[in-house]
């Protein structure tokens, strides 16, 4: 058997998410047809790929990060190749690769980094509708750059979680391993990194980066600091607002289109076999 990482960049869009669900689209469905189609394998035999993380439905990857084992032998060239002809064109292999047989797309995971995209201007393409969030209020960037800080580093974030609190994502340590059992409801994350930048003039991205994230929090991490900005919310309020502890302290979930899984973060992996197509 031999361990495959694929790394994938997907539009969301018409997908009910990553994960498989009877009936719907969804991204790790497509995948793991592919794979049978391609490897010519009954359903039964087919592996269901791994994914880092479940991303919702509407919610877009750049660098979502699959793994899966293969006992047919196949150059990773020739599997990307494959792949990427029978996938729908909204699901794009860009990186394919062998490696050591204890990695895994989800457990191996040290980190992640989210991209959340509003569009400011005066009207919106229908080319862009599909992946940007559209606000036409004023925001003060100096309030929601303050706020971006205020979330770096360990908190407890159950006020910017789901309100079913059985649909959070358990944290990593710091090997990127699962919490011990017991602790997998914890929602105290740790953020390295939380900014706002401004883009051509229209489109205000909001980056975050930290070593797990709850359900739907970084879409309620945008809706507050969202409010903060357009003044529904004090200036310096996120802080008491992670305080609260409370869902109906902080602001509304931002729309899934706006949302991109950007990247996945390992510790160092030995590869047996890479294949990388950069103009993808």
């Amino acid at each position: 058997m031999q361990n495959w990482k694929l790394i994938l960049s997907y539009d969301g869009t018409r997908f009910n998410g990553w994960q498989v669900q009877p009936g719907l689209p969804t991204v790790q469905g497509e995948l793991q047809a592919a794979l049978g189609r391609v490897l010519d394998l009954r359903v039964a035999e087919t592996p269901l790929p791994q994914g880092s993380g479940r991303t919702d439905a509407g919610v877009h990857a750049l660098g979502q990060v699959a793994s899966f084992e293969l006992e047919a032998p196949i150059p990773a060239e020739n599997l990307q190749r494959a792949l990427n002809r029978t996938l729908p064109a909204a699901i794009r292999v860009l990186e394919c690769r062998k490696v050591r047989p204890e990695f895994h797309a989800r457990h191996s995971a040290v980190a992640k980094t989210y991209e959340y995209r509003i569009f400011r201007g005066g009207l919106c393409s229908p080319f862009l509708a599909p992946y940007v969030h559209v606000c036409t209020w004023k925001l003060e960037m100096d309030a929601l750059g303050e706020a971006a800080l205020d979330v770096v580093g360990e908190h407890d974030f159950v006020s910017l979680a789901a309100s079913d609190p059985d649909a959070t994502v358990r944290a990593l340590t710091e090997d990127g391993s699962e919490l011990a059992p017991g602790a997998g409801k914890s929602t105290v994350r740790t953020i390295l990194s939380s900014e706002w930048t401004e883009e051509g003039g229209e489109l205000l991205i909001f980056r975050v980066r930290g070593n797990g994230f709850l359900h739907h929090m970084v879409r309620n991490l945008v809706g507050t600091m969202l409010e903060i900005g357009r003044g529904q919310f004090p200036a310096g309020s996120m802080r008491g607002i992670l305080a609260a502890r409370s869902r109906s302290a902080a602001g509304p979930t931002a729309p899934a289109r706006g949302l991109f899984l950007h990247s996945v973060e390992y510790p160092e992996v030995s590869d047996v076999e890479t294949c990388r197509d950069r103009a993808l």
